[in-house]
């Protein structure tokens, strides 16, 4: 049985006046999750909150046994994120103030020797293994959709007056479209869940090197450079290593 070590961490950063970010460890049922909110007032804050707390909750209930294939594992993240999406959506109707609120969230359910993804939204999952960093989520953006087609370069996407607007977010409607994958695990490892405050700002090629310099202590590397370069948003990381039990 592969081992899971981890270090995480947000912040405000230099200009926004609330963190909308949230992220939850949870190593006793294998759930990681990092959510990026939207919305007025302190409605970003309150959907992220409540994306971690409702994926927590269906997990830590859930019966799901550990040998499962991995149509089920996509199943159970698909559901978990949204319940959440619902109970974002059902409070935006209570209170008008925080009409429109929503919220990324990718998620990393580990199982075994496997990763199981459920993602929404910008907020990214990159592999990196052997030295090289594998980006494993889509950006629901309209800028990534616009890379992949050709129409734009990823130097352009960075100064692009659209770069910041998303395409599928959790608790703006009831239910979204979840992207769910799984990839198989290897000692050595490390997975990186983060919000577009951190890749806002450094390159892959970056992120890389920081980890491969600093391992789990690269989170605190990660703020520092993004607040270095601006911190105009709101930066979280949370960085897992995959290791051999007798590690």
């Amino acid at each position: 049985m592969l081992q899971i070590r981890y270090n995480a961490k947000t912040d405000i950063g230099n200009v926004r006046k609330v963190n909308q970010d949230s992220y939850l460890l949870n190593s006793d049922i294998g759930l990681f999750v990092v959510c990026d909110g939207m919305g007025g007032h302190a409605g970003g804050e309150i959907a992220s909150s409540i994306c971690c707390a409702a994926m927590e909750k269906y997990f830590s209930s859930s019966d799901l046994p550990e040998n499962s294939d991995e149509s089920k594992y996509h199943l159970a993240l698909s559901t978990s994120i949204n319940q959440a999406s619902t109970e974002i959506y059902e409070e935006a109707l209570r209170n008008p103030d925080l009409k429109g609120m929503g919220t990324t969230a990718t998620s990393a359910l580990i199982r075994d020797r496997r990763l199981h993804c459920g993602h929404v939204g910008d907020s990214r999952l990159y592999l990196l293994r052997k030295k090289f960093l594998y980006l494993l989520s889509n950006d629901h953006s309209l800028i990534f959709e616009q890379i992949r087609a050709g129409i734009i370069t990823e130097e352009e996407a960075q100064s692009h007056r659209l770069r910041n607007i998303i395409t599928r977010s959790v608790g703006f409607l009831e239910e979204e479209f979840v992207d769910c994958f799984s990839v198989d695990l290897e000692p050595d490892d490390y997975i990186l869940l983060c919000s577009d405050g951190l890749t806002g700002k450094m390159s892959n090629y970056e992120i890389c090197e920081q980890i491969l310099a600093h391992d789990l202590a690269a989170v605190g590397h990660f703020i520092s450079i993004a607040k270095e370069r601006g911190g105009e948003d709101n930066i979280t990381a949370v960085l897992l290593k995959v290791c051999s039990p007798e590690s």
